[in-house]
């Protein structure tokens, strides 16, 4: 057990980078590096808040773990962040008070999450070791991510048995599902499989309205930006010898517009 603190300790130092050694540093508080073990760090199964706040809580969803900080607060004007994990970039988008709680499944094995400031810079970076090697490898991951943060912006996917996975049936009784703490909100969206069945998958997109304090609405005139950009991220045997990924940017310049991403067997 001693020498297990030590290493986790000295891993720790050596993976946070110089941001990590500040004292004081709130940017990245969890997860931290070195050796984790998810049965003695994980509390998916407790009552989880995402920053920003999900107009829509459906709770926590077994097997997530938080991605949680603090950046220092600035104007409207700021730009946004970028959170990389395990080399999948996603805006960050925060709370007015500089707060943010994403949720992610990691799989066994070396895992990194990096904080990007808005012009590229490094702000924080952890790498940690999953050393259970019982948590569920992600074969199929999705993400979808957008660049507005009022958008309400929804990621479907249809497996080959039919099932339709999108925010209102987020798990699927195949295996695969959306992160449940991810659906709502400013993004990004993420879809996983572990154990996927063969066939044809389809991929979705849709830009379903906006939403402000006082709920969701369908009001193009409260968009940030004339023409939203998402990307969709595919990774196929995430964080391992056989991993491989594309990429597609789809613009989306009216609600209710769906667009199909991507057709692929499996």
């Amino acid at each position: 057990m001693k020498l297990f603190v030590l290493i986790s300790g000295a891993m720790a130092l050596a993976l946070a980078g110089p941001a990590g050694a500040q004292a004081g540093d709130k940017s990245m508080s969890t997860p931290v590096g070195g050796w984790n073990r998810a049965g003695l760090t994980d509390r998916s199964q407790e009552l989880a808040v995402n920053y920003p706040y999900s107009l829509v809580d459906r709770g926590a969803q077994s097997g997530r773990r938080m991605i949680r900080g603090e950046l220092a607060r600035a104007g409207k004007e700021r730009g946004v962040h970028k959170l990389v994990v395990n080399g999948n970039p996603t805006p960050l988008y925060t709370d007015n008070d500089g707060r943010y709680a994403r949720a992610y499944s990691f799989g066994s094995g070396s895992n990194s999450i990096e904080i990007r400031s808005p012009d590229g810079k490094p702000v924080k970076r952890v790498q940690f070791y999953e050393a259970d090697r019982s948590r569920p490898q992600p074969v199929i991951r999705v993400i979808a991510a957008w660049d507005d943060s009022q958008a309400e912006v929804d990621l479907h996917v249809v497996t080959p048995d039919g099932q339709h996975a999108f925010w209102a049936h987020p798990t699927l009784t195949n295996g695969g599902g959306l992160d449940a703490d991810t659906v709502d909100g400013p993004g990004p969206e993420n879809f996983m499989m572990t154990s996927p069945m063969r066939g044809l998958y389809q991929v979705w997109i849709n830009y379903w309205g906006n939403f402000s304090g006082d709920g969701y609405h369908f009001d193009e005139n409260t968009r940030q930006r004339p023409v939203i950009t998402s990307r969709i991220t595919l990774v196929f045997n995430e964080n391992t010898a056989r991993e491989r990924r594309k990429e597609f940017v789809v613009p989306l310049r009216g609600i209710g517009e769906l667009t199909l991403v991507k057709t692929f067997k499996y």
